[in-house]
């Protein structure tokens, strides 16, 4: 068996990164103080799988009140890891993001874009006995974001994971392969590392398209290691 690996911090993004304003205001300026976790952090809350609700898993189906939402349909088929490239199971992904039009259901959104009365924007999923999960969505539109001037988010959807209890949760953002705004976006390059960087767009995939029906992206999670997909710290 092999040793435990420990994060390594230049796959992820520093707590206070200049390009990404608000960091400036948020971010720790001192040493962080470690908390010994005690047995309820380590234990639970354990999540079963009925927390994940009929349709949580297709956002293209949970938010309907009077037919589809509008954009175009993807499927995003992934797998959750170790640091060794094992499966982790039964980990609860929760997932949120714009609608097309690149507005989200928040009442702090006020973007000028439409509202789709059909997509809620948010959902949740769990891996199976070999970390493999799956969520249908709809693909996000860009927006602006008054980082600075003429300032655009690429396309993104949020993922939330969830291990044996709250306190193991991670946060990432996937990102789609050929935006332009990738190169512009100062919360994708805050990342350090060019590899790391590339872990967070996931991958088109033909054979995982879904014909007649929607475009299929693969984006698997690695916990921990060298290889580990960067997280929001």
């Amino acid at each position: 068996m092999t040793g435990f690996k420990p994060r390594d911090w230049n796959s992820h993004a520093p707590y206070i990164a200049p390009g990404y304003k608000s960091t400036l205001l948020r971010g720790p300026t001192k040493p962080l103080v470690a908390i010994k976790p005690g047995l309820s952090e380590g234990t639970g809350p354990v999540f079963a799988r009925a927390v994940v609700r009929d349709l949580d898993w297709d956002l293209t189906k949970n938010g309907c009140v009077n037919g589809a939402p509008i954009g175009e349909r993807i499927v995003v088929h992934g797998r959750v890891m170790d640091g060794d490239g094992r499966p982790v199971p039964n980990t609860v992904i929760e997932v949120w993001q714009a609608n097309a039009s690149g507005r989200y259901v928040h009442k702090v959104d006020q973007h000028n874009a439409p509202l789709d009365p059909n997509f809620r924007g948010s959902g949740r999923c769990m891996s199976d006995e070999n970390g493999n999960y799956v969520f249908y969505t709809i693909k996000p539109g860009a927006y602006p974001w008054g980082n600075h001037f003429n300032a655009w988010r690429p396309n993104h959807i949020h993922l939330s994971l969830f291990g044996p209890g709250f306190a193991t949760r991670l946060v990432t953002q996937m990102y789609f392969p050929g935006d332009p705004l990738l190169d512009l976006d100062p919360i994708f390059l805050g990342t350090p590392d060019e590899d790391a960087r590339n872990r967070l767009v996931a991958k088109f995939l033909i054979d995982k398209t879904e014909e007649g029906f929607a475009l299929g992206y693969q984006f698997d999670i690695v916990l921990r290691g060298r290889f580990a997909t960067p997280m929001e710290d």
